[in-house]
């Protein structure tokens, strides 16, 4: 969510901001998490192992702990993560 509000931020553009927050709140099947202790370490030992920024590691480790059948992305980095399915879009359009 933080990728997607950035431009209408830097827009000055508040009732996109709002409107993609009330969509997303919305959206079926789609589960917001905080990241606790467990991901957080998950995610420093993603980070270590695979060279990744803190932020990709956050995301990476919280797919790996909601058991995802797959991470859609792209951004081909997580593909470095074995344990992951990882579906770059750009790879399919």
């Amino acid at each position: 969510m933080t990728e997607l509000l950035v431009h209408p931020y830097r827009q000055q553009d508040v009732a996109r901001v709002h409107d993609l927050i009330a969509l997303f709140s919305e959206y079926p099947n789609l589960l917001w998490l905080a990241p606790d202790l467990e991901m957080a370490a998950r995610a420093a030992e993603l980070r270590a192992q695979h060279r990744l920024q803190t932020p990709d590691a956050l995301i990476a480790a919280t797919a790996i702990f909601c058991d995802a059948s797959a991470l859609i992305t792209n951004d081909p980095i997580f593909k470095r993560i074995p344990e992951l399915e990882i579906v770059v879009l750009d790879d399919y359009v």
